[in-house]
């Protein structure tokens, strides 16, 4: 009996601004000169502040952290597409899409200096979930909020998103298919960076894009060029019409590329070439963009150093006020396992502390 074919399926590619800041006219989004303008700012913000925060580290005033490098446009430019009511259910490479969405820098500054509240913080306020650090365990528990929005019958999606790495975790698959078969509304944005730590992404899935991904759970899967902003912001604006009009979720691919280290306890050298890495550098984002607005007469090196100075100011004073709560105590962690003491916890803090002073002794 012959074979017949049942279904077939496609992935589309979208890219708007090329890499000298050329525009697709067709494909553009329909956005004002102040809204590009805004764009920009968000991105040059978070690298601004990721700048400062590796320069920080480095210093031995903050802790280790993952920087953004090189990801502004994903994380900008699906979080501008957001409404009013939509949540943000991040990773740990968002740093863009959690300032442009309002969570002060101080936040960030906090989390990665060992306070837990940089992220104990009421959700609701900021209709956005804490940085999350396991990989993909935020996809079911964005999946579970979008429907309980529906069930709401709130007019509201949730913006969901992770690391080409957890596309490989059973997380993920697991709330996609929920996803699907609840039709709730959420749209999942994958970051593919190209390196799961140092895994390549050509060595964790033989599959020829990862939004083909979408296609087994029943559901749009649609790939973008990550580092063009306006791409990623017209695949996440049309995937949240679509899932607050009712029509389900959207797993959008954003191609783009991790431009320092995954953390800064990592060297990225030890597993990728240089060559590689100066190759991507070319295709940074917010060069791009900024070649597309001087193009128009929008911007210029002058209005580029005013706002990098007024960043820096910005920043300067998030970290003056972080530097002057001095430094968190050693046992903090353990206040916060449970709502109220419990014994073997409080044992274990002191077993912490006796050894800390042993090493504190044995080093002068």
């Amino acid at each position: 009996m012959p074979l017949r074919e049942v279904a077939s399926f496609k992935i589309s590619y979208l890219q708007v601004l090329d890499e000298q800041g050329q525009l697709d006219a067709e494909l553009a989004p329909t956005l004002e000169d102040a809204q590009l303008l805004e764009l920009y700012r968000a991105m040059q913000r978070s690298r601004e502040a990721d700048q400062r925060m590796l320069n920080l580290q480095r210093q031995g005033r903050l802790g280790t952290f993952p920087p953004c490098i090189g990801q502004e446009a994903v994380a900008v430019g699906a979080a501008y597409a957001m409404g009013p009511d939509d949540w943000l259910v991040p990773a740990y490479r968002e740093l863009g899409a959690r300032l442009l969405r309002g969570e002060p820098l101080d936040n960030t500054l906090l989390y990665y200096n060992g306070y837990e509240e940089g992220s104990n913080y009421d959700p609701a306020a900021l209709k956005m979930l804490p940085t999350q650090v396991i990989l993909g365990s935020q996809v079911p528990q964005a999946v579970g909020l979008a429907r309980a929005l529906r069930q709401r019958g709130e007019d509201a999606a949730v913006l969901c998103f992770n690391g080409d790495g957890a596309t490989s975790q059973g997380d993920f698959h697991e709330g996609l298919n929920f996803a699907a078969v609840w039709r709730a509304p959420v749209v999942f944005v994958v970051q593919n960076n190209g390196w799961a730590i140092s895994v390549p992404r050509a060595t964790q899935t033989r599959a020829e894009t990862l939004a083909q991904k979408a296609i087994a759970h029943g559901m749009p899967g649609v790939q973008v060029d990550g580092n063009d902003v306006l791409a990623v912001y017209s695949a996440a604006h049309e995937a949240l019409e679509r899932a607050r009009g009712g029509e389900g979720p959207t797993l959008i691919e954003a191609v783009t590329y991790r431009l320092m280290m995954h953390t800064t306890a990592d060297d990225p050298r030890k597993y990728r070439a240089e060559d590689e890495e100066q190759e991507a550098w070319k295709r940074d984002p917010i060069p791009r963009l900024r070649r597309h607005l001087e193009q128009r007469g929008l911007w210029d090196a002058q209005q580029d150093e005013r706002l990098v100075a007024e960043l820096r100011q910005e920043i300067d004073s998030a970290v003056k006020r972080l530097e002057a709560l001095g430094p968190v105590k050693p046992d903090a962690p353990f206040d916060h396992v449970y709502g109220a003491p419990h014994a073997e916890i409080e044992a274990q803090r002191a077993d912490f502390l006796e050894a800390l002073q042993r090493e504190e002794q044995r080093h002068g």
